[in-house]
């Protein structure tokens, strides 16, 4: 016999008569950090993840950026791929500091961090909250200028870190600086 059993009734069943805290909204993103991203996009591809988008974020394409509260310039290598309703990123950080970089070194290689879209509210109005709730912004930067982006300090009391971005309505992504694998033609 097998049994299959819809991720809606696993939703209904786990939230079954809870009071719940909707400020987080709906997880949007799964973020890996590694040090060598080809070698991390080969391990996903096999899971039917990919293709990917392969992006650097550095100060000449990354506003705002700050790291522990101050201004820094920093660059990493960005991946994305989108998997059903999920976006799976990977992080490599190339220079500047970073919680990327600071996570290889206490931690190595792996899951770094999970987006909420926070139920749409307003950018600032998603940060102050997080912040009211005890959390502080540690990375932040604004890709393109368009796409904001921050993390928090909720690995102390969470075992992992939590961030939230804000794209406008109108965003596209800009055509990557190159594909993993490479598209065909």
């Amino acid at each position: 016999m097998t049994i299959v059993l819809q991720q809606d009734s696993v939703l209904k069943a786990l939230s079954g008569g809870a009071e719940t805290d909707s400020f987080l909204g709906n997880v949007v993103e799964l973020a890996i950090v590694t040090s060598d991203h080809k070698r991390t996009m080969d391990g996903l591809l096999k899971l039917g993840i990919g293709p990917w988008r392969v992006y650097k974020f550095s100060p000449e394409n990354t506003e705002n950026q700050t790291y522990r509260g101050e201004a820094v310039s920093f660059e990493l290598t960005v991946c994305f791929a989108q998997s059903g309703t999920m976006v799976w990123e990977l992080m490599e950080p190339v220079s500047g500091p970073t919680i990327f970089a600071d996570f290889l070194k206490v931690h190595g290689e792996g899951i770094h961090h999970v987006a909420y879209d926070c139920n749409n509210i307003p950018f600032e109005e998603r940060i102050a909250e997080l912040e009211r709730r005890g959390f502080k912004k540690i990375q932040s930067g604004s890709w393109m200028g368009r796409n904001h982006f921050a993390f928090f300090g909720t690995e102390e009391d969470t075992t992992t870190c939590f961030e939230t971005y804000a794209f406008p309505d109108d965003w596209d992504y800009p055509e990557p600086d190159s594909w993993y694998p490479p598209l065909q033609d």
